[in-house]
């Protein structure tokens, strides 16, 4: 299925029905409903973030209009539900938990938090400098903030605490938990990642990229991590307790006049998908090598990927307003 809707595609995502989601430069969110969409005019102005809500149901975005807005389908409807107003500021980035039922987003220096089961539970977390990423670990628990100068990780639900510090030299742009909470990676400015072990602090330099890495995600059961910023995906060995600690990226995918700007991964499987900035996407079968071409034709950069829980479906949308939805193949190793 392919939709056409004429603004950047912020987020492509898909909620716990499996249903997919698209939060749109527009400020809309636009679900798919049989063979069409349904709308949901969530912003006054440009949805900036997105990530599923906590319960599964629709999607959490961020605006440029200073509001956090949950949209979702009720039976036969759409529903906007605002969450949280910061007056004056862009919301840059969102993360949420379902886990611990929470939602964090961000307002300039000030990392926000709310419980979506609770309407008078808020944190306000404030830093030296603006905020660029938000992570939490898989139990909820805590949250990463990237800035300049490292990333800071905070207890969720604490109130006047300071944060650990995970230091290093740059201006950190997004961060990102192992899916077993024992390693923690944030991209960089300067055209790499940067990591830590968290039970002792140990640094992980994860460097040689010609590009910004806007996108990067585990897959494999947090074995393997695909990242964008080359000209084809990089991949990361995770298992073990060193994590990539002394070992060597795999590049896959390479291609002499593009780059790979948008990256997903299949949970359960040693499957990555990528997305290059000439519009074409892909999958990756790591233990056989074989690539298969989900979006063969060109058009404008990719600007999201997302795959379904069940590795199923993938939904992906481009920075001109183009968007769809794709059948992954059966991806086991028999068949693919």
């Amino acid at each position: 299925m392919i939709y056409s809707f004429d603004a950047y595609v912020t987020a492509a995502l898909f909620d716990r029905a499996g249903r997919a989601a698209f939060a749109l430069g527009d400020g809309t969110v636009r679900f798919e409903s049989g063979d069409g969409f349904v709308t949901v005019e969530a912003h006054d102005g440009a949805v900036l973030a997105a990530a599923v809500h906590p319960s599964g149901r629709g999607i959490v975005t961020g605006g440029d209009d200073g509001k956090v807005v949950w949209s979702r389908i009720e039976g036969d409807e759409v529903a906007a539900t605002l969450l949280a107003e910061v007056k004056g500021r862009w919301i840059e980035h969102v993360a949420t938990s379902a886990a611990s039922n929470l939602v964090a987003f961000t307002a300039g220096k000030e990392v926000h938090v709310r419980d979506v089961t609770d309407a008078r539970f808020a944190r306000v977390f404030a830093h030296d400098k603006t905020v660029s990423g938000l992570a939490f670990e898989p139990k909820g628990k805590r949250l990463a903030a990237a800035g300049y100068g490292g990333v800071s990780l905070w207890w969720a639900r604490i109130e006047g605490q300071k944060p650990t510090l995970m230091k290093w030299a740059g201006s950190h742009i997004a961060t990102l938990f192992s899916p077993d909470g024992k390693f923690l990676v944030s991209s960089m400015q300067e055209n790499q990642l940067h990591g830590w072990r968290l039970s002792d602090g140990k640094d992980m330099r994860m460097g040689g990229y010609p590009a910004k890495i806007k996108s990067f995600a585990f897959f494999d059961n947090g074995n393997l991590m695909v990242t964008a910023g080359a000209n084809g995906a990089v991949v990361w060995p995770f298992a073990g307790a060193n994590g990539p600690m002394g070992k060597e990226a795999a590049e896959i995918g390479f291609s002499r006049d593009s780059m790979v700007v948008q990256v997903a991964g299949v949970a359960a499987l040693p499957v990555a998908v990528a997305g290059q900035d000439n519009g074409r996407i892909w999958a990756a079968h790591m233990r056989s090598g074989r690539i298969e071409t989900l979006k063969a034709e060109k058009g404008a950069a990719i600007s999201s990927l997302s795959v379904s829980a069940d590795g199923t479906r993938l939904a992906w949308g481009d920075e001109d307003g183009e968007a769809g939805v794709v059948t992954i193949p059966a991806l086991d190793q028999r068949q693919f």
